[in-house]
């Protein structure tokens, strides 16, 4: 066995005997491929972990402003969105401050997966290691564990941090709707799910390509379009929600609190359950007793809003957190078949 696979725990000479009085090392210890992994990794996954605690040290810090301040006008009068009128900074902190954490999918697939197999195959680190007592499935997977439990771990914490800092404004503030994608995909199982599958894409891309700046610009690529598809039909997995009122004019349906209007809407409902286009009769509008007509012709009854409900949120998540999970499965089973077969 070389020393690239060596054990430093066990590196002691033969003959020379342990010194029972000397200072014992304690806590978990590393070794053989994990060590050799961690190792290698080491500058990542040091910058990973400070990285996580800097966000969350950052998150604690902005919480903590926003409920000193929020606890101290509880008592007194809002404005007519929740907040007291000098509040706004805390509203628009707390989206930057999530749109930031947007970026973790992206970093996790370019600077973490891409790199991780690539970089190896490209400088013959993997021959070499896979030429001693190392199996390449062992190695594989070591490498594939280690940093996506890494990633798990961090993404889950910032999600959980970044959770209990938005709670005490959820329904507070018209610009902290819980569909945007920097709430809905910052919070819950999303997060982890997220980043695991942009991590593995990365592997992928990095195992098939053998080139590390090579497969770190298509990483970012696939990651972009990814991200576009999954903004396009994330909302498609609620089931959307109509409320209806039987006034043609004036006030609109009352929707539920955090409740999300989706669609066109409002619409106008006809006495045989259709449903035209707000512009229905729009020409005549700016004349009270034309756009009355217009709407009898059409006859209109009423109107109606569809919305999602806010109770909807966590199994949008779940599904959601569910496909992606299932994607990065089959990406391990490629990853794991390829590196078996075909690795070097």
């Amino acid at each position: 066995m070389t020393t690239l696979t060596h054990d430093p725990a066990h590196s002691a000479p033969a003959g020379r005997a342990r010194d029972s009085h000397g200072p014992r090392q304690t806590g978990p210890r590393l070794g053989g491929t994990c060590w050799l992994v961690w190792r290698q990794h080491r500058a990542a996954y040091w910058t990973l972990i400070a990285l996580t605690l800097l966000g969350v040290a950052a998150m604690v810090w902005l919480r903590a402003q926003m409920m000193d301040q929020l606890n101290a006008v509880d008592s007194s009068a809002k404005t007519s969105d929740g907040l007291p009128p000098d509040f706004a900074k805390h509203p628009n902190r707390l989206f930057d401050f999530g749109s930031y954490l947007g970026y973790v999918p992206l970093l996790a697939g370019v600077f973490l997966g891409a790199p991780l197999l690539a970089g190896d195959l490209e400088s013959g680190t993997a021959k070499l290691v896979t030429s001693q007592s190392v199996s390449r499935l062992r190695w594989l997977g070591t490498k594939l564990a280690m940093t996506a439990g890494l990633i798990a771990v961090s993404t889950a914490v910032l999600g959980a941090v970044f959770t209990w800092w938005w709670s005490p404004l959820r329904g507070r503030a018209d610009s902290l709707e819980w569909t945007s994608s920097v709430f809905f995909d910052g919070t819950g199982a999303m997060p982890v799910a997220y980043a695991l599958l942009t991590f593995t894409v990365g592997a992928a891309v990095g195992m098939v390509l053998r080139r590390t700046l090579v497969s770190m610009v298509v990483t970012l690529g696939i990651v972009g379009a990814i991200g576009v598809v999954w903004d396009r039909f994330r909302l498609d997995l609620g089931n959307v929600v109509s409320v209806s009122t039987d006034r043609v004019v004036g006030g609109l349906p009352t929707l539920p609190d955090q409740a999300v209007q989706q669609g066109m809407g409002p619409y106008f409902v006809t006495s045989s359950g259709d449903r035209l286009d707000w512009t229905t009769c729009l020409a005549q509008s700016e004349h009270a007793k034309a756009h009355a007509a217009c709407l009898e012709s059409h006859h209109v009854v009423g109107r109606s809003i569809d919305y999602l409900p806010v109770s909807q949120m966590h199994t949008m998540q779940w599904l959601g957190a569910g496909i992606m999970l299932a994607v990065t499965a089959a990406l391990v089973a490629f990853l794991l078949t390829w590196g078996r077969k075909r690795l070097l």
